[in-house]
Order: C-alpha cells, then structure tokens, then sequence
C-alpha cells in the first residue's frame, strides 16, 4: 500500500500567485493606492479645484473675519463661498490652501525621496560589491549621519543661506540627503548577499566587468528592495517638510504648506478647531495611504508571505 507524505507546513501545491495579483488581493493596500492617487489628483489639479471652489490661497479675505481675526460663522467660516471656512487673520480660503498645499508637501516628499534613493541606492550597492576601504568608510559615514541632528543643522543652514535660494529646493537637497543612509544600509547588506550568489560568482569568472554586474545583476534582484524601501519613506519625507514648516523653516509665506497651517493653528485651536482638522486631516490621510501602500508592496513583491498565508 503505497504511502503519502504529507506536505511540510506552510507549503501547498497552489501555483504562486503574481505580484500584482497579491497586491490586487490586499484590501488596505488597495486603500492605501486609492489614497495617495487621490491627494496626487488633488496636487495636480489644485488650480482647477480653486477655480471650481471660486478661490485661491492668495486672497484676503477681510470681511469675514471679527475684528479680532477671527472667523465669522460656523465651523471657523465654513460656507457656500469657503467650503473647510477661512484663515483667521488673513481670511484666506483654507479649501484652496489645503489642496494648494498639498503640491508642497508632495513635491518636496517624492523629490526627497528620489534623491535619498538615489543616493543611498548608489553608495550602498557599490560599498557592498567593492568592499575594502572604501565600505568601511561608507560604513562609519553612514553610522554618523544616522546619529547626526539633522533639524538642528537645518534650521541653522536656513539662516545663512541667501534670501533668493529657493526654499523647496533647500529642503529637497537636505531632507534627501540625511535621508540617504539608511536606504544605503540596507542596500549594502542586499548586495554582501548578492555577491555570493552563483549567478554572480558565474559572471566574474566568465570575465564580466564589474559595471555588467553591478547594473544587470545586482541592481534588477535590488529593485523589489528598492521600491518597497521607496514608498515606505515617502510619508517620513512628507512629515519632515510639515515639521520644518510646523518650526517656521519650511516654505516661506505665503505659499500653502500643510505643516505651516498646523503650526499656526496650535494657537487658534479653541476658537477654531477646523482651521487645524483639515489641514491636519489631509497629512495624516496621506501619510496613511503611502504606509498602506508600502506594506501591500512588501507582502506582493514577497512570494513566501503569499505561501504562508494560504
């Protein structure tokens, strides 16, 4: 009588499902895509939603504010003519500075991102491949940023730097550079394990150069890392730009920043709470969608995590 092994746990004879079907079956990283598409269509329609809303975040508007500053009517002023109310002293319209505000918090947080990958994907990858001296002073490079006071050091840099530099260029090229190490880190260990894979073992003794192994090998096995990595620092880089401008050395006024409006509504919070609900509302919604988002790409771009689960 023939007999049956039974199959280890964890293992069945179901096909693996692709990455995109295991994204697809994932309830909250769908919630987490329909998110961030939803602020990104918002960022790039801005201009359209102020004029269909009859706004935008650069007019004062006096008359319907108390003599006190603050906002007449219900709700900090909301109404058929300011949808989320007004700003007290100013009377700005706060529907046109929230979604105006949200192509600063984005634009500095994906362009953050871009140049920290960059950067980190860069220095990590060779640091693992070539070893040596030069990994140990990536090594020792990477230790002492992680540990620096980058806030510190950002608010002193904003005040040597020249009034004309633009402010959002400044914050893309330090928010991105202090963000680099970690991704570097963790790219350097993908690459020490890499290198001693056999595929890469083949390839250094068939003669490839090290730009053939570092491009065609070793970058597209990083990618999966890679992009995790990227969408999981995305709401990190889109708080630290609302932090700097919750300090007063983010964008200047009066362009829109959500972490400026925060700030300034600490003060206002007891006679008009919406004034810190919206704006506070659309960075928590949108830092909530990229880490929903980011863990569905880790669980999808992870086969075993798929056969575990069934």
């Amino acid at each position: 009588m023939p007999v049956t092994t039974p199959a280890p746990r964890g293992i069945t004879d179901r096909p693996v499902r692709s990455p995109a079907r295991r994204l697809l079956s994932e309830r909250a990283a769908l919630t987490g895509a329909a998110l961030v598409a939803l602020f990104l269509a918002v960022a790039l329609t801005a201009p359209l939603l102020g004029s269909l809303a009859g706004e935008d975040p650069y007019t004062y508007h006096l008359d319907a504010l108390s003599d006190g500053g603050v906002p007449l009517g219900t709700g900090g002023g909301i109404s058929a003519d300011h949808w989320f109310g007004v700003e007290p002293m100013t009377g700005r319209d706060l529907f046109a500075i929230v979604v105006h505000g949200a192509r600063t918090s984005l634009l500095v947080g994906l362009a953050a991102t871009a140049v920290s990958v960059l950067l980190g994907l860069l220095v990590g990858i060779t640091a693992g491949w070539y070893g040596g001296w030069y990994d140990r002073a990536v090594s020792r490079a990477i230790d002492v940023l992680i540990g620096f006071p980058w806030l510190v050091f950002v608010i002193a840099l904003g005040a040597i730097v020249p009034a004309g530099f633009p402010k959002p260029l400044l914050l893309v090229l330090v928010i991105g550079f202090f963000g680099w190490p970690t991704m570097a880190r963790v790219v350097r260990g993908q690459t020490l394990s890499l290198r001693r894979r056999t595929f890469v073992v083949a390839s250094t003794a068939l003669g490839a150069g090290s730009g053939h192994i570092l491009f065609r090998q070793l970058l597209p096995n990083l990618s999966a890392t890679v992009i995790v990595y990227a969408t999981a620092s995305i709401p990190g880089m889109i708080g630290a730009e609302a932090a700097l401008s919750f300090l007063g050395v983010g964008v200047p006024p009066p362009t829109p920043a959500w972490g400026r409006s925060i700030g300034d509504a600490i003060a206002w919070v007891q006679t008009d709470p919406m004034f810190l609900i919206f704006p506070g509302a659309a960075l928590f919604l949108v830092t909530l969608g990229f880490n929903l988002l980011g863990d569905g790409l880790r669980d999808a771009l992870d086969p075993r995590a798929d056969g575990l689960r069934r």
